[in-house]
């Protein structure tokens, strides 16, 4: 049986990148049926819309796609493309494994976690009343009434956290941990300080906690969490996290591991997930044939377990494993310098875990 997969090569990098996962993905003998879909900067220029109807009813139908990164402007143009995503499908879950492999250079090999990132509420859910406007004033006048006193010049965000949306974040990383043999689950948090809404996580952490006594399950203040992490990173397993935490967090992870280069992502609902490098598209490097596509190649196997193809998921896991453990094909990132002329392309080092695969 084929699986139908939305196909969202991105821009900047991504169509490199995607290129070469798709190679990959082909060779473990899983068959696909691309429905090729465009997103990103490159179809905002040329039509408006950086995220169009067609890529979301093709993810609708598929309820599965991979996707090379996509640029965000900074300051003008666009909100994220990831962001809208999220937004459409209701993709709440924002899955990322952190896990160190042998060959990368890291102070912390014996990373392992497994993040879950709630993706559609808290300080993210974009709230905004801009400093100066009509409906700032009203806003402020509003909560000097219930005596907490905001100054004329601020910015403020709205930070809603619900019992539902705690609720389906906490019991995923459950699941996830029961099915994948996983011993702890961390829920985290600043519910010293924050107790109506990091609290509410908390409490609500704790009660879906109780329907899975086979899985341990315990909390950290997110400040103390970061310490630990670089302290003691063996001592955790999977964190679950409101949304903007999980953001800060996940990049902590990712240095941990090596760098954003090999840090894999999902972002999933009940619908839908999506597939997708955490790193940006690294537009400077387009058309160089020269990123690490390590990212979104851990991503294609984060698809295949998805779809329930667990033994073409852990071949494709150790080929990769085993490319950047013999550090002869690696792109320039995952060489002892960066300028070492015996670095390989984007597309030679798909060609590198292909050979893996086959040997196996």
């Amino acid at each position: 049986m084929a699986y139908e997969v939305t196909f969202i090569p991105g821009d900047g990098t991504g169509p490199e990148l995607a290129e070469a996962t798709r190679r990959v993905l082909e060779a473990t003998g899983v068959e696909f049926r691309w429905d090729r879909q465009e997103a990103g900067i490159d179809e905002y220029e040329k039509h408006g819309n950086p995220l169009p109807e067609p890529t979301l009813e093709s993810l609708r139908r598929t309820g599965v796609g991979i996707k090379g990164p996509t640029t965000t402007p900074v300051g003008t143009g666009f909100r994220s493309v990831n962001v809208a995503l999220r937004k459409e499908l209701d993709l709440y879950a924002c899955i990322r494994p952190c896990k160190a492999y042998e060959g990368v250079r890291t102070r912390f090999p014996e990373t392992d976690i497994v993040i879950f990132r709630e993706n559609t509420e808290d300080l993210y859910a974009g709230i905004e009343f801009e400093r100066g406007t009509e409906d700032n004033a009203k806003l402020r006048e509003f909560l000097a009434g219930l005596g907490a006193k905001v100054r004329e010049d601020s910015g403020i965000s709205i930070k809603p956290i619900s019992v539902s949306g705690s609720e389906r974040i906490v019991e995923a990383a459950f699941r996830y941990a029961e099915r994948y043999g996983r011993r702890k689950v961390t829920a985290v948090h600043k519910a010293n300080i924050m107790k109506f809404t990091d609290g509410l996580f908390l409490e609500v952490a704790r009660e879906v906690a109780k329907r899975h006594p086979d899985v341990e399950f315990d909390d950290r203040i997110v400040d103390n969490l970061c310490n630990q992490l670089v302290s003691r990173p063996e001592e955790y397993d999977v964190l679950v996290l409101p949304n903007l935490y999980g953001d800060i967090v996940s990049d902590l992870g990712a240095g941990m591991i090596g760098g954003l280069g090999l840090a894999p992502g999902a972002n999933v609902g009940d619908r839908a997930a999506v597939f997708e490098a955490t790193h940006g598209s690294a537009p400077k490097y387009k058309g160089q044939n020269k990123v690490n596509p390590t990212a979104l190649m851990l991503s294609g196997v984060m698809m295949l377990r998805h779809l329930g193809e667990e033994e073409a998921a852990d071949r494709m896991e150790r080929a990769i494993a085993e490319v950047i453990r013999k550090g002869e094909r690696v792109t320039y990132d995952l060489k002892p310098r960066r300028d070492d002329p015996t670095a390989v392309g984007t597309s030679e080092f798909a060609d590198a875990v292909i050979e893996e695969m086959e040997r196996q």
